[in-house]
């Protein structure tokens, strides 16, 4: 199928959307606490991976504020850069995974026609180590990520490029950042509530998923609307 009225432009998140990205994060995260606490550094006991996965899709910033908001910023950005490169071995080791089904449905996706933006709060680094590990070229027609236009909220980067797609946009993730844009811009969005996002992030979403493989159908039930 393909749309025969104006092209659609999917904005995806990434992380919790189309990566199952505690799988990578968790135990960098972990490995990193060992060195803080090596370090002479007090770190919070029994954090568990519930709270872990609350940081997912956050900015750096907003993770250190709620972690160690004590801890000063120049340490805050050496040990998160830390974090950064433990993920970066464990892509390369062939760790990270995207959810079941995600390159079928990207595919799909590309069948009905549509156009995807990834649209992440990640990196550089990462976005490239990722592209690169899921040959993700076959699908995404640009990268946005928040490591290329440093201080902006994800609505923000979003502005910075829509004028390149005409036609309708849908804004796709787990988290209220993602869904920020389509409330900000009069959007239509798909909420992923098997995502890191909290059923109070997803409430204003146009139509909710439970899992990556509902996409195609949630979005031509959008184009239909």
């Amino acid at each position: 199928m393909s749309w025969r009225v104006e092209p659609v432009t999917l904005f995806l998140d990434y992380d919790g959307t189309l990566h199952d990205c505690l799988a990578i994060y968790a135990p960098a995260f972990r490995r990193v606490c060992r060195e803080l606490a090596a370090d002479g550094l007090t770190v919070p006991e029994g954090i568990s991976e519930a709270r872990i996965s609350r940081w997912l899709g956050l900015t750096v910033q907003e993770m250190w504020d709620d972690f160690m908001p004590e801890l000063e910023q120049e340490r805050q950005a050496r040990y998160g850069g830390r974090i950064g490169e433990e993920m970066h071995q464990l892509i390369q080791g062939g760790k990270a995974r995207l959810y079941p089904g995600t390159e079928e449905t990207l595919e799909a996706l590309r069948l009905q026609g549509c156009r995807m933006v990834f649209l992440s709060n990640c990196p550089r680094s990462y976005q490239e180590a990722h592209r690169q590990a899921f040959r993700l070229d076959r699908f995404f027609d640009a990268y946005l990520c928040a490591g290329d236009y440093p201080g902006l909220a994800k609505w923000e980067i979003y502005r910075t490029a829509r004028d390149r797609f005409p036609g309708r946009h849908v804004a796709v993730g787990d988290r209220r950042s993602d869904l920020e844009i389509a409330r900000r811009f009069g959007l239509s969005s798909i909420g992923c509530a098997y995502g890191y996002g909290t059923p109070e992030e997803l409430a204003g979403a146009t139509l909710c998923i439970s899992r990556v493989t509902e996409l195609p159908n949630a979005v031509a039930t959008l184009t239909a609307l």
